[in-house]
C-alpha cells in the first residue's frame, strides 16, 4: 500500500512506459536514494513504515469488526428463537394447567400434576417413578414441557456466551481502531514536520498513479463476473482511501475488492488475508483482469489486476483509488475468484 519504491522484475512491466515517469518521481521523493543525500530521507521512510503498519492494523480492525457483526446477528437470531421458545413453554404450561383444572373439577388434582405445577416442573420427569401415575397424554405433555424448558435454558446460556464474546470482540475492534488512528496520526505529524517543498513533493508522488485506463492488452477477463468487477473498480477511480471503509464513497484496499465484486453479484470476505483464499491461485504470469493480487508475506495489501501490467487499488491515506504497476510491492499470491 504505502511505499511504492520496490518493483519486482516482471513481464507485466514491459510496455508500461507511462508508469515509468511516476516510478522515477516516486523513487526520488520517497528516498530511494542514499540516506545521506537528504536530511529528511529517514522521516519519509518512517512515514512509509507507519502507513504499512497502519494498513496491517486496518485489516485486523476489519476482521474484528466483521466478527463482531457476525456475533451481533447470531445473538439477534438467538434472542428471537428464545422468545419463540418461551411462547412454546407458556403454551405447554397452559395445557398442563387445563389438565389440572379438569382433574380438580372431576374430584381433585393428581399429585403428579401438582408436581408439574410446582416452582420447578422441569424436575418432574427426573423422578421417573412418578411417570406411571399419570395417563399417557399427560406424560406426553410433561415430556414436551420438560424438553422445551431444557432447550430454553440451553439457548439462554448460549445467548449469554455470545453476548460475552460480542463484548470481547467490541473491545478488540476498539483496540485495533486506536492502533490505526495512532499510526496515522504519527505519520501525519511526521509529514507536517517536513519542509513545505518536500511535503508537497511527497504528497504529489503519493497521488501520482494513473487514472487513465491501461486497457486489457492481450489478457481478457476470464468471465462476465470478473469483467463486471473490473468495471466497478474503475468506477471508483479517484475516490479517497478511508481506512475501514468498503464504499461506495471511500475504500481501504480490501474494501475496494469486496465492493467491486459485490457489484458483480459475488460476495468476498472482508479482509485481504481472507480474500487471498476466495478462489483458486494462479501464477502471476497467468493473471487476467479481475484477479486479486495479494501483496507482502502477511497478505496485508490487495489490488485487482486490470491488464497491461497494471492493478487498480486503494493505496493509503492521501492517495485515492488509482492504477499502479503490478510489481509495486512484493507479490504474495494471485487469486482468481
Amino acid at each position: 500500500m504505502v511505499s511504492h519504491r520496490r518493483f519486482a522484475p516482471s513481464g507485466f512491466d514491459r510496455g508500461a512506459g507511462a508508469a515509468l515517469s511516476v516510478l522515477s518521481a516516486t523513487a526520488v521523493v520517497l528516498g530511494a536514494v542514499p540516506a545521506g543525500a537528504t536530511p529528511h530521507a529517514d522521516t519519509r521512510a518512517e512515514v512509509d513504515r507507519l502507513y504499512e503498519e497502519a494498513e496491517k492494523a486496518t485489516e485486523a480492525y476489519n476482521k474484528a469488526d466483521e466478527h463482531a457483526g457476525t456475533l451481533r446477528r447470531q445473538l439477534g437470531d438467538a434472542q428471537d428463537h428464545i422468545a419463540r421458545q418461551q411462547q412454546r413453554v407458556n403454551s405447554l404450561r397452559e395445557k398442563v394447567g387445563s389438565l389440572a383444572g379438569a382433574q380438580y373439577r372431576s374430584g381433585g388434582i393428581d399429585p403428579a400434576v401438582a408436581l408439574l405445577l410446582s416452582a420447578d416442573p422441569a424436575d418432574y420427569l427426573d423422578k421417573a417413578s412418578l411417570v406411571d401415575r399419570i395417563g399417557a397424554y399427560q406424560a406426553g405433555e410433561l415430556r414436551q414441557l420438560q424438553c422445551a424448558l431444557r432447550e430454553l435454558a440451553q439457548e439462554r446460556a448460549e445467548a449469554a456466551r455470545k453476548l460475552a464474546d460480542l463484548e470481547k470482540s467490541r473491545t478488540s475492534v476498539a483496540t485495533q481502531k486506536r492502533t490505526v488512528e495512532q499510526k496515522l496520526a504519527r505519520a501525519r505529524e511526521l509529514l507536517d514536520s517536513l519542509p513545505y517543498a518536500e511535503r508537497a513533493a511527497y504528497e504529489r508522488a503519493s497521488r501520482g498513479g494513473r487514472f487513465d485506463f491501461p486497457g486489457f492488452g492481450d489478457a481478457t477477463p476470464p468471465d462476465a463476473r470478473a469483467a463486471a468487477a473490473v468495471a466497478a473498480a474503475r468506477s471508483a477511480l479517484g475516490r479517497p482511501y478511508v481506512w475501514g471503509a468498503s464504499g461506495p464513497f471511500g475504500f481501504d484496499c480490501s474494501g475496494l475488492m469486496q465492493w467491486s465484486y459485490a457489484q458483480a453479484g459475488v460476495h468476498l470476505p472482508r479482509t485481504s488475508q481472507e480474500q487471498r483464499y476466495a478462489g483458486r491461485h494462479v501464477l502471476l504470469s497467468q493473471a487476467r483482469p479481475g484477479d486479486l493480487v495479494v501483496y507482502r508475506s502477511d497478505a496485508s495489501h490487495v489490488a485487482m489486476y486490470v491488464g497491461n501490467g497494471q492493478v487498480i487499488h486503494a493505496p493509503h491515506p492521501g492517495a485515492p483509488v488509482r492504477y499502479d504497476p503490478v510489481g509495486m510491492l512484493p507479490v504474495s499470491s494471485v487469486t482468481r475468484v
